[in-house]
């Protein structure tokens, strides 16, 4: 008799990919001048990050795209879309909402990545790797999309790092035994107070050119100053 394999509900993932839509419209919303967009920009700003991550996570694990065997996926990243774009004014003004949307959605997708690797059998570092990757996808695509520098690899995104936690957390909690339900649930609360704390705080990792400086004054210290 085999065990039941962990299925990722259709409300969920569709949540998920409706506020990735919300995320893509509050993005297009800020541009103004050259480049703003119009509602088929928006909308396809609004697929990459409600969709990015799931096509990234079914393409590395080698499994048929789950957002493109149902309707609703492509109607839900548009509609949701559209309907932030509407309301960007709104959201706008509500930044606490924003960073919280933003830190939630990178759970979802980073919980839903780690489950369904470890439900077809990867070991527990292949399987957090591609929830980070479902979680930072989305941005990505956007990012390449537009023609911008990628925001997860810039000084100031703790985007991989809370993603990485949370599937941490949430694939070690399921080898101790912990349902993949609540296991996901665990990690997604882990991912998105660690990148709330991380806006609300100003955390970021250490700049590169930081710690060549660092370097630099370390090496020259020996150095010995003969005053005349």
């Amino acid at each position: 008799m085999t065990e039941p394999i962990f299925v990722i509900p259709l409300w969920a993932d569709l949540i998920a990919v409706g506020l990735g839509g919300i995320q893509g419209a509050l993005f297009a919303s800020g541009f103004r001048g050259e480049r703003r967009l119009d509602f088929l920009g928006v909308a396809l700003i609004g697929i990459m990050i409600g969709m990015g991550g799931g096509l990234i996570r079914d393409l590395l694990l080698n499994t048929t795209p789950v957002t493109l065997q149902s309707n609703w996926y492509l109607l839900t990243a548009t509609g949701a879309a559209l309907f932030g774009m509407l309301l960007a004014g709104i959201f706008q003004r509500l930044s606490r909402v924003i960073v919280g949307l933003d830190a939630l959605v990178i759970g979802l997708f980073g919980a839903f990545g780690t489950s369904k690797a470890l439900a077809l059998g990867l070991p527990l570092v292949p399987a957090v790797f591609v929830g980070v990757c479902a979680a930072a996808g989305g941005g990505v695509l956007r990012d390449v999309l537009m023609g911008l520098p990628v925001a997860i690899m810039h000084v100031g995104s703790l985007y991989a790092v809370a993603a990485g936690a949370g599937a941490f957390v949430l694939a070690v909690s399921q080898e101790l035994g912990l349902a993949p339900v609540w296991a996901a649930v665990v990690g997604v609360a882990v991912t998105t107070v660690i990148r709330v704390l991380a806006v609300v705080f100003d955390i970021s990792l250490p700049e590169q050119r930081a710690l060549y400086r660092r370097k630099v004054a370390v090496e020259t210290s020996a150095i010995p100053i003969i005053k005349p």
